[in-house]
This record gives C-alpha cells, structure tokens and sequence, in this order.
C-alpha cells in the first residue's frame, strides 16, 4: 500500500535544491562566521547573502532580519523581547485565542512577571473582529501579536488592517507567519507589522533555522545573552548550512507563488468536495473564512481524532489533528474549542494538509479508503500497538 502524506502543516520535505545549497557548509566549508580568518570570512559572506535573500522575499532591509534556531524561539523573542523592553510604558498586551502555543504560552511567562494579558476572542470561523481588537486597546496597552495564518484551520487574518490600528495607538504589533509563509504572498510592509517571525521547515527548508523581522527601531530585549551575534539580539554561533538552506527554500517558495497556491486550493477544494459527498454531516472547520490554500480542518461526528488518526495511518495516511501530543493522548484542540462549535466537533477532528508533491490521485485515493476508516474509527478505541 502507497503511503499517503497530508501533514504538510507540521513539516515538509527539504527540497532537493536546498540539501545541495547546505551541502558545502555541512562539509567542505564548516567554519564559524565570527572567525577572522578565511574561512570565517567564507561563512560570513553565506551568511550575509542568505540575510540578503530572506530580505528580499520579504520586501525588508538585510539589517531588519534577526537569523534563530525555529519559528518559537523567533516568536518568543519578540513577545518576550519586546514587552520587557516596554514595561515602563505599560503592562497591558493583547493576543488572540486560536494563536500558537509557541505565542500562548510565551503570554503566559508574561502574565506571570506581573503583566495584564487579555486574550480576545474569535467567530466561528475562527476570524478577529479589527472592532474587537481596537476596543481592546487600554493606554497601557504596549504590545500585541494576532497570527497571519492559523496553523490548525488555516484561517488568515487581515493583519494589515490590525497593524494599522496597533500603530494609530503606539502598540508594537507581531505577526506569527510561520504557517503562512510559502502558503499566500507576505509583503512585510504591506502588512504593517514590527514583527514576524518564520520558520525554514515550513516552507521545504531544514529544521533549526527560523528568523525574526525586526522593524528598524523596534526595541527588543534578548532571550539569550553572550556573544554578539545577530545585533546582539540572538547570542550563539549561527547555524550557517540551516540559514543559507532557509534562505534558498524561501526563495524557491517565493517565486512559486501564487501558481502553487492555486494548485492547493484546488486540490483542498477536491478533498473537501468529496469528504461532504461521502459524509454531510461533517464540518468542515474555517471554510467561511478566507485560508491558507493547503489546509482543511474537518470535524467527524460520533468518532475521536485519536482513533481517526491511528486509523488513518495504519490505512497508509499520514494526517493530524493539528494538536499537541501529550502524556501518550492527543489533547483537545484549543483553535477548535475557541470557535464555539458544539462539543461533538471538537473531538473527531483531524487537520488534512496538502504541499508540493500532493497530487489529485492521492486525493482520489484518501477519498476512497477514507468511508472505511471513518466507520472502524467510529466509536473504536485506538488499535493496540498504536500510540500518540
């Protein structure tokens, strides 16, 4: 049996023209860019070029480009970074319900050094009110961070327009695009944001490599302090082959776009046509809002994800329920919960997401073995041998 893979949101495949773009810093040319010699200068003109590039697919200045090891520590920096660096102005900060534990929890650390955090609500499509968040805004309010899109149903944000009203109020505003970039076009100052973060294996880049836009000016305070590395923001050797490999995936994306978006949204569309035929009454999570192309989140009645997914795998598919594992169980979505949707909705969810190599007859196929493993699922325990 052909394995089928509809996870894309958690991770994708390295592209084969980044391998080869790490390769020499992997081997031939493994020198520190902070090192003087020839070497060290080799690696820090990599470097520069890769900042150069993610710059340009960005529309922003190299110096405005902060390198990281992964999209949570680039959101951690600028949440913690930049609320610290604002505490005198104010203790008020604002995010939304459906944002990624990564900026969640980062929010809780805050709460807990004394910070007021108002966490604002969406609609059941998962969509912000720009009304609610302006309303939301105190005069201590010195920062907020509002997801572009949602890693678990996809749906975008119009940060543009939230960005806006943060600036109209002196609020720093951040954006986590980790799901969107290499999905929909980002135009950094289009969108008006002072901070976005990303993350390389999103986009067919290596794992460990992430960044942070910083608008110039913006004041942070580092998470890691010793050298001075990365303007003195991101303290420790840079990983040269993961940031030139992130540089090379971003620009590859970058260029695809918006064909390969098309492309996506046609085969979702596909996949979802043919999931409503096979079962009415399923929901289909966001599908009122505009999405991310690749990503459809769909609620099965009278089934939970758990056995869905195992399910799923042992019939050849891999698929997840856009939610963090723990203690052996998969935990309820909080995205899903957040949308009011009644209690059956959140339990069999599963999070199918499509990406480059995706091709009409997988679909095809997903949908065929897809009405046996809903009725096995149904009200099936998880088959022994099976763990999340």
């Amino acid at each position: 049996m052909n394995r089928i893979y509809l996870d894309y949101a958690a991770t994708t495949p390295v592209r084969p023209s980044v391998a080869a773009a790490m390769q020499p810093h992997l081997s031939a040319h493994p020198s520190n860019p902070s090192s003087l010699h020839a070497e060290g200068r080799a690696a820090r003109a990599a470097l520069d070029d890769a900042r150069s590039a993610v710059a340009q697919a960005l529309g922003v200045r190299s110096r405005e480009i902060v390198f990281t090891s992964s999209g949570t520590e680039a959101s951690n920096l600028a949440i913690l970074g930049a609320a610290r660096a604002r505490r005198a102005q104010g203790m008020h900060l604002i995010t939304a319900a459906t944002e990624h534990h990564a900026v969640l929890r980062a929010f809780e650390r805050l709460r807990s050094e004394g910070y007021s955090v108002t966490v604002l609500p969406v609609d059941g499509e998962g969509r912000l009110d720009p009304a609610t968040f302006a309303r939301a805004i105190t005069l201590q309010t010195t920062f907020a961070s509002i997801m572009l899109g949602n890693n678990e149903v996809g749906t975008l944000h119009p940060i543009a327009e939230l960005a806006a009203i943060a600036r109209e109020h002196e609020v720093v505003f951040h954006t986590d695009a980790v799901a969107a970039i290499g999905q929909v076009p980002v135009d950094v100052r289009a969108l008006g944001a002072d901070l976005l973060s990303l993350s390389a294996h999103k986009f067919y880049g290596p794992k460990g490599a992430g960044a942070l836009y910083v608008r110039e000016g913006t004041s942070l305070l580092p998470l890691l302090v010793g050298g001075a590395q990365e303007l003195g923001l991101r303290a420790g050797t840079e990983n040269v082959a993961g940031i030139v490999g992130m540089a090379e995936a971003l620009t590859v994306a970058s260029a695809e776009l918006p064909e390969a978006a098309l492309r996506l949204a046609a085969l979702r569309d596909r996949l979802e046509a043919g999931i409503k035929e096979r079962f009415p009454a399923v929901r289909i999570n966001g599908a009122g809002a505009r999405r991310l192309p690749g990503t459809t989140n769909v609620s099965f009645p009278h089934a939970q994800s758990a056995s869905l997914l195992a399910r799923l795998d042992l019939d050849g598919v891999a698929a997840s329920a856009g939610s963090a594992c723990a203690a052996g169980a998969l935990e309820r979505s909080h995205v899903i919960a957040a949308l009011g949707v009644p209690r059956w909705a959140q339990e069999g969810v599963v999070r199918f997401s499509l990406g480059t190599t995706t091709a009409q007859d997988e679909i095809d196929e997903v949908l065929r073995r897809l009405p046996g493993i809903v009725e096995s699922a149904s009200g099936a325990a998880i088959p022994a041998g099976v763990s999340f």
